[in-house]
């Protein structure tokens, strides 16, 4: 088997078991036993300065970020769901469970609009992430809830008991479906977020993964459109752990699947055909965690071992390349072989041959605009137009963040420099002074970051994010 998969980093940090990872574009966290929040850069994989975040008093279960990365929730045996700033390691909001119960898993909805909490006695509730007030509540009967994924519009949302039962929920909170899944209890649930293109299923047809103390791993289809409703349907289950399976994640562009397992191996799954295409058995002790990267292939999994291993994948899983045909950071040195090879680990691989037929090449790549993509590689999808588009503009802010060296959150949103004087602004996010102050001054009452109406224009200095950048600036500029 070819090698694709390789440990690049292993985090040592927590002093207990670690229960859950989490990535955004550009951090990833950890939680532990040992009631702390670790944050790192995914440059270098270096602690940010005010990591470990600390307020939990008992053993922290899950964390997860905020589809925008800015905000950070963990959940702990302690009743509170908490609310983190991630540029600057401050406390929002602490949620606490109306039970009372211990909160063992939280999701965001894809568009952020709201939070929800899962516990140990079975309540479930949804928090409004504008207000960080109570949206709705209710509670499975029977067990506790230890699993919750949304799909991805966002329309409804997977819970998973301890006692066996998936159960599917509408944004308001309705129960619309439930199903004996796992025999001895599931432990962790994921939807892909890319749709399935077999033939067999539409564009509105999704794969869900549980798993289980049953030693199992299933796979689901979910139709999610407005004309068929909601529809859940076993597919197959996947063999090849001999012990419970306590964790399970999609990567992100859909075409992998890890499951993290009580016999301390990690097996990585092709989602199409059920195939077992790596067993990664470097932890000693249980793998209670497994995660992928939103947008990356990079993957961490965690272990009651304490550590968090993370793997990177080569891009020639996904693309038949050569050895070595890794991108050079240099994007206007790409050839049109790195350009293919960049497409299919972004899920474009149906652009290869039209961007080869044009000659794309990484100078190409960047000059690339809406008209281009129209008139000149004829490509008539809106969606497919935009994706592109996306995926360059992250590209080009991925590898100025490496050239420099500089943790992306000390850069500012609105320039991409490193900043000297943060502000805090109502929407909660960090900006350079000037830069935020020339935004509001044409005119502009709306956030750089969301695009809504900002509530008040008083900006607030980021003393914390400042002495931040100093610290990192002194160790750096030497």
């Amino acid at each position: 088997m070819r090698n694709m998969v390789t440990l690049i980093h292993t985090l040592a940090d927590h002093g207990d078991d670690v229960n859950c990872c989490s990535f955004s574009s550009s951090l990833l966290a950890t939680c532990s036993l040992d009631k702390t929040i670790r944050l790192y850069s995914l440059n270098g994989f270096n602690e940010l300065p005010y990591s470990p975040l600390k307020y939990h008093t008992y053993a922290v279960h899950c964390c997860c970020f905020s589809p925008s990365g800015h905000v950070l929730a963990s959940c702990s045996t302690d009743g509170t769901t908490v609310l983190w700033n991630t540029q600057t390691g401050l406390i929002m909001a602490v949620l606490n469970q109306p039970s009372g119960s211990a909160v063992r898993v939280c999701r965001f909805s894809p568009d952020s609009t709201y939070l929800v909490s899962g516990a140990a006695d079975g309540t479930v509730v949804s928090w409004n992430m504008q207000t960080h007030k109570l949206f709705r509540c209710g509670s499975v009967k029977d067990g506790s809830l230890v699993a919750c994924a949304f799909s991805p519009n966002g329309s409804i949302f997977v819970t998973g008991s301890s006692c066996g039962d998936l159960t599917v929920w509408d944004d308001k909170m309705r129960c619309l479906y439930s199903e004996k899944a796992h025999d001895l209890g599931i432990t962790c649930c994921d939807f892909s977020s890319q749709p399935i293109s077999d033939g067999e299923h539409g564009p509105q047809f999704f794969r869900m993964a549980s798993c289980g103390q049953d030693c199992q791993i299933k796979l689901w289809v979910t139709s999610l459109t407005d004309f068929l409703g909601f529809e859940l349907k076993y597919k197959c289950t996947l063999s090849g752990h001999s012990a419970p399976v306590l964790s399970c994640a999609f990567s992100y562009d859909g075409q992998m699947l890890v499951s993290g397992s009580v016999d301390k191996s990690v097996i990585i799954y092709e989602s199409n055909t059920g195939s077992i295409l790596h067993t990664l058995t470097q932890h000693t002790r249980y793998v209670t965690t497994c995660a992928f990267a939103p947008n990356i292939l990079l993957l961490a999994t965690g272990s009651m071992d304490k550590t968090v291993n993370i793997w990177q994948f080569e891009l020639k899983s996904h693309c038949q390349g050569r050895p070595g045909d890794e991108p050079k950071q240099f994007i206007e040195d790409w050839s049109e072989e790195e350009v293919s090879l960049w497409l299919c680990a972004q899920g474009l691989k149906d652009l290869v041959s039209i961007f080869k037929m044009n000659n794309i090449d990484g100078k190409e790549l960047l000059s690339l605009t809406k008209e281009s993509l129209t008139d000149d590689l004829k490509i008539e999808s809106l969606g497919l137009r935009s994706k592109v588009l996306r995926k360059i503009e992250e590209l080009k802010v991925k590898v100025e963040s490496l050239s420099s060296g500089i943790p992306d959150e000390f850069l500012c949103p609105i320039t991409r420099e490193l900043m000297q004087e943060p502000v805090i602004a109502s929407d909660g996010y960090s900006y350079e002074k000037e830069a935020i102050e020339n935004w509001i001054s044409k005119k502009k009452r709306t956030s750089p970051m969301t695009n809504l109406v900002l509530p008040s224009l008083v900006l607030t200095p980021n003393r914390t994010l400042k002495m931040a950048i100093d610290r990192w600036l002194e160790t750096h500029q030497k």
